[in-house]
């Protein structure tokens, strides 16, 4: 099984809905998104499309616009962090960095994903590995995602540009 980690969309509509249809047509059906999508039209027009599931942790500017823990469609946003179990895989996201490497430090998890800094990263803390996906927006860095293989244990960086 496959799930998409992204963060940091910011209203950029046209990279969400390429990065949506990418993982339509990859048969992916799970996205962790680690806040940051800004506004609810954002989250309603943008991820309606997904054939999947989304949770969402609210990041600050979702905050800053008003955007509330609850059930949009497919979409199921949380206040915090979320926490998720996938074949024996313990699985954490946050929007802040800060509050990952502590969900990181505990020995609860073995992946937390988190966004905030725009910038992909990847580290390890412990047995946990803590990653940044990037930012779908594209406001500092080249837009980017990230896919987990979690039956293989694999990592990819999704360079949004150059989804095909």
């Amino acid at each position: 099984m496959k799930i998409a980690i992204i963060s940091d969309t910011h209203d950029n509509l046209a990279n969400i809905k390429k990065v949506i249809d990418w993982l339509n047509k990859e048969e992916i059906k799970l996205i962790l998104h680690c806040g940051d999508i800004a506004t609810q039209e954002t989250l309603k027009e943008g991820f309606v499309d997904f054939k999947g599931e989304i949770h969402i942790s609210l990041g600050n500017a979702d905050i800053r616009h008003d955007l509330e823990p609850g059930k949009y469609g497919n979409c199921d946003v949380l206040s915090g962090f979320g926490k998720i179990n996938l074949d024996k895989k313990r699985i954490a996201f946050v929007h802040f960095p800060e509050e990952a490497k502590d969900l990181a430090g505990g020995n609860e998890y073995d992946l937390v994903f988190y966004g905030h800094t725009h910038k992909p990263w990847e580290e390890k803390i412990g047995n946990c590995r803590l990653v940044n996906p990037g930012e779908v927006a594209g406001q500092f860095y080249k837009p980017t995602f990230a896919v987990y293989d979690i039956g293989t244990d694999k990592l990819e960086l999704k360079i949004v540009e150059k989804l095909v």
